[in-house]
């Protein structure tokens, strides 16, 4: 049994992949090529913005929109305290201080209220301008950004949405990675829309921080005179090979991955319900990708010992993320340490993912909803 079964997947997608793959190689054109162009086209129209630049990877598009902002010393981002080391890690590579904010339990996304708080705190203390909230879609589900945008204009702060998990999510039939200022994916082999190595994507409606963050992509090059460098960049590109193979991928995507992976997070819940294990499930108007299918477990269950027992019948299982941001490493003996975060806390201990994608059928998820069940 496969965590995400991505070799079930690429059966399904063979020919069209195959396909893809050969015209790249047959045209030679693996950096730059027209499939890029295509893809990117295809992406802003699917999540309805006017610019998508694609990049080499989810952690540089996070990086190109701060530096298209010109983020750095002296400046406060805001980022949830529960989520991958990339959203904290690049505001703080651009010497912003990074100040983490507790989750709602609920949906594992940043707390609203202790947002505002936070804000308020850092604008009271005066020690660091608020600049920019990082709002992450974790597990699949976008963060509440009828309540999150409210607070971003209330205070003058800059939106970045960090839809790694969540592309594909909704919120009352809006698209995540359409919601912030500016808005981030990646395309790494797991997410909910993954290719065969590294990419990621960058969305914005803003004419003059896309051709920003195009030049930056591109060691800072002016407009097509790749030799005249205008700024300092990265080298950040989608290689021609990887947008090939996300073409048809982002057709199935759009067809019925989405929906076929809603339909597994609905039997999950339908078999889990009545345990005692506390579900995900999206509150009205929220539509999930499910890049996670995470429970929270009672926090008298042996996460270890059940992982085990999962595993010896052939069930992966995983947990993200077992350490919360402000207390990685990384932040020690920084501003960014002194956090209050008992919710994440808490889940960092307590929550387990499962097996999850669209191409898991009814029958394995009754057997590992079972076996889960036999072990609690």
């Amino acid at each position: 049994m496969q965590f995400r079964d991505l070799k079930k997947q690429y059966d399904v997608l063979k020919d069209d992949i195959d396909r893809e793959i050969d015209e790249v190689i047959a045209s030679s054109g693996f950096i730059s090529g027209k499939k890029v162009k295509e893809l990117e086209e295809k992406l802003a129209e699917y999540v309805g913005v006017k610019h998508c630049i694609t990049c080499a990877n989810g952690t540089d598009a996070l990086t190109l929109a701060l530096k298209a902002w010109g983020i750095g010393e002296g400046d406060a981002v805001f980022v949830p305290d529960f989520t991958f080391f990339s959203s904290g890690e690049c505001p703080a590579a651009e010497g912003a201080t990074v100040i983490f904010v507790d989750v709602c339990e609920d949906t594992f996304n940043v707390d609203p209220d202790k947002l505002e708080q936070a804000i308020t705190r850092v604008k009271s203390e005066g020690k660091y301008t608020p600049k920019v909230v990082v709002a992450v879609d974790l597990f699949g589900l976008p963060a509440d950004y009828t309540k999150i945008k409210p607070l971003c204009e209330k205070y003058g702060l800059l939106l970045l949405e960090d839809g790694a998990q969540g592309f594909g999510g909704e919120v009352n039939g809006k698209k995540a990675c359409s919601f912030g200022d500016i808005s981030t994916t990646s395309f790494f082999p797991a997410k909910p829309l993954g290719c065969y190595g590294d990419g990621g994507a960058v969305f914005t409606d803003n004419d003059e921080w896309a051709a920003m963050i195009r030049s930056l992509a591109v060691h800072g090059k002016s407009g097509e005179d790749k030799y005249n460098n205008i700024r300092l960049g990265l080298n950040s590109r989608l290689d021609t090979i990887q947008a090939g193979i996300l073409l048809p991928k982002l057709k199935a995507f759009k067809d019925h991955e989405v929906d076929d992976v809603n339909k597994v997070a609905r039997l999950y819940n339908s078999q889990l319900d009545g345990t005692s294990l506390k579900l995900p499930v999206p509150k009205d108007g929220f539509l999930s990708s499910w890049a996670q299918y995470t429970v929270i477990l009672p926090e008298n269950v042996d996460r270890t010992a059940l992982q085990s027992k999962l595993k010896e019948n052939g069930i992966p299982s995983m947990v993200y993320y077992i350490k919360p941001m402000h207390l990685q490493g990384a932040f020690q003996n920084t501003d960014s340490a002194k956090s209050d975060c008992p919710v994440t806390e808490r889940l960092s201990k307590t929550v387990l993912s499962l097996p999850m994608h669209p191409y898991l059928d009814d029958k394995t998820v009754k057997f590992i909803c079972d076996t889960l069940k036999a072990n609690l």
